[in-house]
């Protein structure tokens, strides 16, 4: 590493410390030819393989850029969806590796849009599945109901688990 002051082609590590939940280290370095101190921050570079072969980096900008366009005209705010894109991105980096599929990166975003709202699940799945005919959305929305009823039904089930109201 190039010292800032002297421009010295080496330095030598005095500390090393991870920050943002281990996402960036930050390291304390000396300048063997100056003496000065300085203090440089490593981040590990997540990059996305497109379906063309073309690796580009990881934008949270770009999963907001998509979310927002899906949410269109919906009663969803932006700390939300800044929210859903934190998720997904700490999501694909819990995967712990340096490229990933642009399909897995939709895929992360799916979950967390479906919960979300469900509307803007289906515009952002037409796309991203690549909808052809109206059998498409039918099948997409009688899966989104199947879930409801499921979820209906474990919440009877554990009032009726609980017991009787007094």
């Amino acid at each position: 590493m190039r010292c800032p002051y002297c421009r010295h082609a080496d330095s030598r590590v005095v500390d090393s410390r991870e920050a943002d939940d281990g996402q960036l280290i930050r390291r304390r370095r000396a300048c063997p030819e100056c003496g000065k101190r300085f203090t440089t921050v490593e981040e590990a570079v997540l990059a996305v393989v497109k379906r063309s072969g073309v690796t580009e980096p990881f934008s949270r900008t770009k999963i907001i850029g998509g979310v927002r366009k899906a949410c269109q005209g919906r009663p969803v705010d932006e700390d939300s969806i800044a929210l859903l894109a934190q998720r997904v991105e700490e999501t694909i980096r819990a995967k712990g590796a340096a490229e990933i599929p642009s399909h897995e990166v939709g895929l992360a975003i799916l979950g967390p849009l479906r919960d979300l709202d469900e509307v803007a699940y289906l515009r952002f799945a037409s796309v991203y599945r690549s909808f052809d005919s109206l059998a498409d959305f039918e099948q997409e929305i009688e899966t989104l109901r199947a879930a409801a009823r499921a979820r209906e039904g474990a919440g009877v089930e554990a009032a009726s688990a609980a017991g009787p109201a007094q």
